[in-house]
């Protein structure tokens, strides 16, 4: 025992060795800029409930092998170019807002496990993707949320609703907005721009008056300025010449053409000042005459989102409304037919039964009758006798005879001795087919207890030719007519 020592020594050394690189392996530490993801069986949160992983930024973790795993979320921002076109404001106007958002894998501990439940194993791109499609179904929503003078002027307002809807929809899948840029605003009907041509006009019609108003009081200086000059001359002047009369009569002379050119001059000044006036007016009212088209191009644009596009809307509703309808008919029309098919087939199939079942008793009674297809017919025939007999006497039975009349001398037969009327009856009786013909139209013999003697035959005739009185069809008798009758005798 004592020889195996050193060897169990070294075999425990090393198991141990094993054992302490196995565990500096499994402990995992997370940089700074990754979120490290433990996942498996991790123990229970708050609420006594499996957590589905854990999630730890800044620190280390020891990695239980088979039971725990591990993996990195990268937090590293995503930049996102969101060029929205066509969405409609509240005021039912098109606006395009193209705009750029940063966003990244938040770090807060009940978003991190959001983001490790739904974006671990996601590329940057897949995860750019989705966050692409989350921000324009909410940015679309703000927008349509405000009018436009609002998205366009107050940024910050705008900015403001953007983040709030767009960071509660991405937190839910472990993302959080980082940053929001909003690059410009346009709108397919030139609304904004006519705002901002709005704007420039009434600033440059702003410009202009104030220049005017500013000549004006330079030119009434400049008047006022000259008045006060042209008073002290004048004092200077009658004061210098107030002991001189011809000097008074020259200065009079030369104050008489002076004030004429000033007049003249001041003149002048005031049509100058009404000309400059009156041009800024003319310019301010065509400044605000192109002010007002632009006006009533968007009123125009405004009427049209409001009553065309709604219109164009019910049209495609009833559009698709017609189609649901011939879609719907067509289906009628296709189950009917596939019902009119089974009919016919099911009729078919019964006619085939039916053919099938006398097919099969046709040869019965050919085996009945030996085999012999003549008396298998003679059989039928037999069998539908009464009906072909019955027929027969049908033929006369339904004769619409009134009244007959018959004059009988009783000596007019064919043999001379048997009476007109018996013959008449007789070849009326005869007229209904006797069972023996009929029998032998069918190939037939009628037994001889059936065709009876030739004497019962002869009483039967003689019984008949021995009847002299006319019977009415009607049940009525009539009297024996007399041997001469009447040359025109009424039938």
């Amino acid at each position: 025992m004592g020889q195996y020592a050193p060897f169990l020594i070294a075999v425990v050394v090393l198991f141990l060795f094993i054992l302490i690189v196995s565990f500096f392996r499994r402990y995992k530490r997370c940089p700074s800029d990754r979120i490290l993801v433990v996942y498996g069986k991790v123990g229970k949160g708050s609420s006594d409930e499996s957590r589905s992983a854990k999630c730890i930024h800044g620190g280390a973790a020891f990695i239980w092998p088979v039971i725990q795993d591990y993996s990195f979320l990268d937090l590293t921002p995503i930049s996102i170019e969101i060029n929205l076109t066509s969405a409609l404001s509240k005021q039912n106007i098109r606006v395009d807002v193209p705009s750029r958002f940063t966003v990244g894998i938040s770090t807060e501990p009940g978003v991190m496990t959001n983001a490790a439940e739904r974006l671990l194993g996601l590329s940057q791109e897949n995860i750019s993707n989705l966050a692409k499609d989350i921000i324009f179904g909410q940015l679309r929503l703000v927008v349509a949320t405000m009018e436009i003078e609002e998205i366009n002027s107050n940024r910050d307002l705008f900015l403001a609703a953007v983040s709030s809807n767009v960071e509660a929809e991405l937190k839910k899948i472990g993302l959080k907005l980082i940053n929001v840029n909003v690059t410009d605003i346009n709108d397919e009907s030139g609304y904004i721009e006519a705002l901002g041509k709005e704007a420039a006009a009434k600033a440059i019609n702003d410009a202009k008056k104030s220049v005017a108003e500013r000549n004006r009081e330079g030119a009434i200086g400049e008047a006022n300025a000259l008045k006060d000059q042209r008073v002290q001359v004048s004092q200077a002047d009658a004061t210098a010449v107030e002991g001189e009369n011809t000097a008074k009569i020259t200065i009079a002379n030369s104050n008489a053409a002076r004030r004429e050119r000033e007049a003249e001059a001041e003149r002048i000044a005031v049509a100058a000042e009404k000309v400059a006036q009156a041009k800024a007016l003319e310019e301010a009212y065509a400044a605000e005459q192109k002010a007002e088209r632009v006006r009533a191009e968007r009123d125009k644009a405004s009427q049209t989102a409001d009553i065309v596009v709604p219109a164009q809307i019910d049209k495609e509703k009833i559009e698709i409304a017609a189609e649901a309808i011939a879609e719907q008919t067509r289906r009628h029309a296709k189950g009917d037919a596939d019902a009119i098919f089974m009919k016919m087939q099911a009729e078919a199939k019964g006619i085939f039964e039916i053919l099938s079942k006398q097919a099969e008793g046709f040869e019965k009674l050919v085996k009945s009758a030996g085999g012999d297809s003549s008396n298998a017919v003679m059989l039928m025939i037999a069998d539908k006798l009464p009906e072909l007999v019955k027929t027969q006497v049908e033929a006369i039975k339904n004769l619409k005879i009134d009244k007959i009349t018959v004059w009988d001398n009783m000596s007019s037969g064919k043999d001379g001795k048997s009476p007109t009327s018996a013959n008449f009856l007789s070849g009326m009786l005869g007229s209904i087919p006797p069972f023996e013909e009929l029998f032998k139209m069918a190939g037939m013999e009628l037994p001889d207890y059936l065709k009876g003697s030739k004497k019962e035959k002869t009483t039967a005739n003689t019984a008949i030719e021995d009847a002299t009185e006319v019977i009415d069809v009607k049940g009525k008798k009539t009297e024996k007519p007399s041997e001469n009758p009447p040359k025109n005798p009424k039938k």
